[in-house]
C-alpha cells in the first residue's frame, strides 16, 4: 500500500472519500496548530503587558520564556538532525520549491547581524551586572546559540518532506515557529516601546508614554538603579537597538521557512508532480537592458542621502523639521509613482506572455501569496487613517497635499505590485511557450538536426528551432532556441524585478532603522491624538516593513523565472 502511495501521490488520488491516513494528518496539524497557539497567546499576553507602565510584568519575566521557549526549541532541532541523520528513509522526498538559495542566504546574512546584536547586547548589560538579574545576561547568549542551531537546521532540511514521528516532528516545527514569532513580537514592542519614549515628550504626553521595563523600575524606586553612564555601555545600548530590525526580519525569515516544512510533513512528491523547474542560477544584471538596475541603483543612492538628511534635520528645530519632510515624502513620492508605473508595464507585459499558468500545488507560493497580501493590510491602515486626517482635518498646506499623495500612491504601489508578483509567480518556467505539435508530422517553422549541427546554427535564429538528436522522435528534443521576439519581453520583466526590488530595499531601509514621519508630521498626531495614532503605527508598521523585505525576496524569484 505504502509503495502505491509512493507512486500515485495523494494529491492525485481518485474518490470522494479520504484515507485514514488523510484524515489523522488532518488531526496531528490540528494539534500542532492548537499547541502553537495556545504558547504564542501565553508569550503574546506577557510581552505585551510587560510593556506598559501600570502592569506588574517586567523584562526578567519576559527574557525567562524567551529564554526558556529557544532552549526547548533548540534541544528538538538537535534530535531532529541526529534522527534524519541516523535514518536517511525518514526523508525520502525533498521539495524542489522549498527553500532557495537566496532565502536561505538572507537568512544567514540576518542571523549573523542578529548574532552582533546578541553580542552588543551582553556587553549592555554586564556593564552593570552587579545591579541586573543574571537572565538578562544568559537571554542573548541562548539567543546566539538558538540562531546557530537553527540557521544550521533551516539550511540543510529546509527542503525535507519527512515521513517518520509525522506528529512529533509537526509540533516541533509548529513550537520553533512560534518562539520565533515570539521573538519576532519581543524585539517589535521593545523597538515601539524606544521610539514612543524618544516622541512622547515632543506631544507633552509623558503620561501616556511607554516606558522599557528597566526604566520603569527606576522611576518607581526614585531613581535609575543601573545608570548607563559609560561610553561603551551607550555603544552597546544604541547599537543592538539599530541592529534590531535585522532581528526582526531573522525571526520572520525564519517562521517562513518552518512554516512551508510543517506543511511538507508527511508530503508524497511522485513523478507527477516533477512539473517543478530547476532552480536557475542567480546573475544580477543578466539579459537585462539595464535601465531597471541603473534606475533602481540611482533612486537607492538617492533615498540613502534623502533618510540621512532627514534624521538628521528631523531632530533639529522646527524649520529644520518641516524641511526634512518635505524631502522625505518628495522623494516617497517620486520613488512610488515610478514603481506603481513600473508594476503596470509588468502586468501589460503579461498579456502578451503565451506561458501557461502554473495551477499546480506550491506551499512554498501559496505562502508568499499570503503574506504578501497580508502584510500589505499594515501599509493600507496607516495610509486611510492618514487619508482621513488630511481630508477631514483642516491642513491645507503643502504638507498635507504631500502627505495624501504620499499615502494614495503607498495604496496604488502595493495594489499593482501585488498583482504583479502574484502573476509573475504563477508563470511558467522560461520556455514553457506551448508548440502544438502532431505526432509523426513536420511543424511549421521547427527544423531537427543532429548534435553536430548545433553550433552551426546562427545565435538568433529568425523563428524558433527545435534541436534534437533523432529527426523521428521530436519528443526528445535537446534544447530550444527561442525567437528574439520572445528576449525583449524577458528583458523586459528582469529589468522591471531588478528595479522593484532595489525599490523596496530602500523603502525597508527608512522606516526599519527610524524613520518616523508619522510622528513628525503632527497632521495625524492632531487629528488622532497622540496615543491612538502612536498604537496605530506601532502595531501595523511593522507589518509594512516586513512586507517590503517579502517583497525583495519574491522579486529576486521572479527574476529567476522571468
Amino acid at each position: 500500500m505504502s509503495e502505491e502511495l509512493a507512486q500515485h501521490p495523494k494529491e492525485s488520488l481518485p474518490g470522494p472519500r479520504a484515507s485514514p491516513r488523510e484524515v489523522w494528518k488532518k488531526g496531528g496539524r490540528l494539534l500542532s496548530v492548537l499547541l502553537a497557539v495556545n504558547v504564542l497567546l501565553l508569550a503574546s499576553t506577557l510581552i505585551s503587558g510587560g510593556a506598559f507602565n501600570k502592569v506588574a510584568v517586567y523584562d526578567t519575566d519576559v527574557f525567562a520564556l524567551l529564554t526558556t521557549m529557544m532552549l526547548l526549541a533548540t534541544l528538538w532541532i538537535v534530535f531532529y538532525l541526529l534522527r534524519t541523520a541516523r535514518c536517511p528513509d525518514a526523508v525520502p522526498y525533498r521539495d524542489a520549491h522549498a527553500g532557495p538559495i537566496w532565502l536561505r542566504g538572507g537568512l544567514v546574512l540576518f542571523g549573523i547581524c542578529t548574532l552582533v546584536m546578541d553580542v552588543f547586547k551582553t556587553g549592555y548589560y554586564s556593564s552593570f551586572l552587579e545591579c541586573q538579574s543574571a537572565i538578562k545576561i544568559l537571554h542573548p547568549i541562548i539567543q546566539a546559540v538558538f540562531v546557530i542551531v537553527q540557521t544550521y537546521f533551516l539550511w540543510v532540511s529546509a527542503k525535507d518532506c519527512i515521513h517518520t514521528h509525522l506528529d512529533l516532528t509537526r509540533c516541533g516545527l509548529m513550537f520553533t515557529l512560534t518562539t520565533n514569532l515570539a521573538i519576532w513580537m519581543a524585539a517589535v514592542v521593545d523597538e515601539s516601546v524606544h521610539q514612543a519614549h524618544s516622541y512622547s515628550g515632543s506631544y507633552g504626553n509623558s503620561s501616556h508614554s511607554r516606558l522599557t521595563p528597566d526604566q520603569r523600575a527606576g522611576s518607581t524606586a526614585g531613581g535609575d538603579p543601573c545608570p548607563c553612564s559609560t561610553a561603551i555601555c551607550q555603544i552597546f545600548q544604541q547599537g543592538y537597538f539599530y541592529l534590531y530590525p535585522f532581528n526582526i526580519e531573522y525571526s520572520l525569515f525564519a517562521s517562513t521557512m518552518l512554516y512551508v516544512m510543517w506543511k511538507n510533513v508527511g508530503r508524497l512528491i511522485g513523478s507527477t508532480h516533477g512539473h517543478g523547474h530547476t532552480p536557475s542560477r542567480v546573475s544580477l544584471f543578466r539579459e537585462t537592458f539595464f535601465a531597471g538596475p541603473i534606475l533602481g541603483l540611482l533612486l537607492f543612492v538617492v533615498g540613502l542621502a534623502v533618510f540621512i538628511l532627514y534624521e538628521v534635520q528631523v531632530s533639529g528645530e522646527r524649520d529644520h523639521t518641516q524641511q526634512a519632510l518635505v524631502t522625505y515624502y518628495s522623494f516617497n513620492i517620486a520613488c512610488l509613482g515610478l514603481m506603481t508605473l513600473v508594476s503596470l508595464s509588468g502586468s501589460v507585459i503579461y498579456r502578451f506572455d503565451r506561458r501557461a499558468m502554473d495551477h499546480h500545488k506550491n506551499p512554498t507560493r501559496t505562502l508568499d501569496v499570503a503574506l504578501l497580501m497580508g502584510a500589505a493590510m499594515g501599509q493600507y491602515a496607516i495610509s486611510y487613517y492618514s487619508i482621513v486626517a488630511v481630508v477631514v482635518g483642516s491642513p491645507r498646506d503643502l504638507l498635507g497635499a504631500l502627505n495624501l499623495s504620499h499615502a494614495l500612491l503607498m495604496i496604488a504601489q502595493h495594489t499593482f505590485q501585488n498583482v504583479f508578483i502574484i502573476e509573475s509567480l504563477h508563470r511558467g518556467p522560461p520556455g514553457a511557450e506551448p508548440c502544438e505539435m502532431p505526432p509523426k508530422e513536420s511543424c511549421q517553422g521547427i527544423t531537427f538536426a543532429n548534435l553536430d549541427a548545433i553550433h552551426t546554427l546562427p545565435s538568433c535564429p529568425p523563428t524558433p528551432r527545435l534541436v534534437s538528436p533523432n529527426p523521428e522522435s521530436p519528443q526528445e528534443a535537446m534544447a530550444i532556441i527561442l525567437a528574439p521576439r520572445c528576449h525583449w519581453r524577458r528583458r523586459c520583466l528582469k529589468d522591471i524585478s531588478l528595479f522593484l526590488l532595489l525599490c523596496n530595499v530602500i523603502l525597508w531601509i527608512m522606516p526599519a532603522f527610524g524613520a518616523r514621519p508619522h510622528f513628525s508630521n503632527t497632521v495625524e498626531v492632531d487629528f488622532y491624538g497622540y496615543s491612538l495614532w502612536a498604537a496605530i503605527v506601532n502595531i501595523c508598521l511593522p507589518f509594512g516593513i516586513f512586507y517590503r523585505m517579502h517583497a525583495v525576496s519574491s522579486l529576486l524569484e521572479v527574476y529567476v523565472l522571468s
